[in-house]
């Protein structure tokens, strides 16, 4: 509820829509089986700007590129911070997510393909039969494997639609692996961003040209973990690559955390890769390591 309640006042202070920070269209509480669930709604918005740094095989976007989107960037961290006292306290490239698609084909507004596929609708669970005699389903093992495959095809390109990265139905692997957080609605449990497999989508060229004609106009979303200047829940916060020092050393943060991560951003757009990736030792660990790092 004080997600909502930032939220809110973000929409409230920008009726123009100018401000280059998501909005929230509506929330509500949905009971179901597993309890009381509270809904957002948000603008549908296109990807985040780590599939753009993975459309470049992390080697960077132009300096032109970068500074459009820093412009937009700061222009949310402006309105937030000078106007409505508001931390983000987790900005990173899978915060900051653009207005439309990398992709044409991707974004329903312009090519008309439906937000939810009629596949993703053909594989929902059929509803509970009374219990009956099990029976074979005359189905392979390789049968089975290639549904469940075609399953995850179609939710991967559902999710995808909205900024996130899909790993599948791919020949070509990722030699740099995914640089995503376990839970994109939160620092991962130790505030690192996890390199993991991952595969990508087309030919190099291709992914290239759709980067460099992409539309850049972005907006920060993900205030999950946001916070006013004056009220604070806690003091861990930010993901480790991002983390400003005085966060590190256990001392009071304001907003200049926020432009701590931004100044990372700006290196990892244009560089393709992370300024602080800090590794633990047998004497020393990864914030010892990134305080030294910082401080030179």
């Amino acid at each position: 509820m004080d997600e909502i309640k930032i939220l809110r006042q973000i929409a409230d202070g920008d009726p123009e829509d100018s401000r280059c920070v998501v909005k929230l269209l509506d929330h509500f509480k949905h009971s179901g089986p597993n309890g009381s669930h509270v809904c957002m709604v948000f603008e549908f918005l296109g990807d985040n700007l780590l599939t753009l740094i993975k459309y470049t095989d992390y080697r960077g976007i132009p300096l032109p590129m970068v500074k459009e989107i820093c412009r937009h960037v700061l222009i949310g961290l402006d309105y937030l911070h000078r106007e409505l006292s508001i931390i983000h306290t987790d900005l990173k490239p899978e915060n900051i997510l653009l207005v439309s698609t990398i992709d044409p084909s991707k974004d329903p507004r312009k090519s008309g393909v439906p937000l939810v596929p009629p596949a993703a609708r053909a594989i929902e669970p059929p509803p509970r039969a009374p219990a009956a005699p099990s029976v074979s389903t005359g189905l392979t093992r390789n049968q089975k494997k290639k549904i469940r495959k075609k399953a995850k095809r179609v939710a991967a390109s559902t999710s995808e639609g909205n900024g996130a990265v899909a790993s599948v139905d791919t020949d070509e692997s990722d030699d740099k692996g995914d640089l995503s957080t376990a839970n994109e609605g939160s620092p991962s449990e130790d505030g690192d961003r996890k390199r993991g497999g991952g595969h990508r989508r087309g030919s190099k060229g291709t992914r290239k040209r759709m980067a460099m004609e992409a539309e850049l106009s972005c907006k920060l979303v993900d205030f999950g973990n946001a916070c006013w200047t004056y009220k604070q829940f806690t003091s861990d916060i930010q993901t480790r690559q991002y983390r400003c020092p005085e966060v590190l050393l256990g001392s009071k943060y304001s907003t200049s955390a926020d432009l701590w991560s931004f100044a990372c951003i700006c290196f990892e757009l244009a560089s393709g890769d992370v300024l602080f990736d800090p590794h633990s030792g047998d004497n020393f660990d990864r914030d010892e390591v990134f305080l030294f790092i910082s401080s030179l």
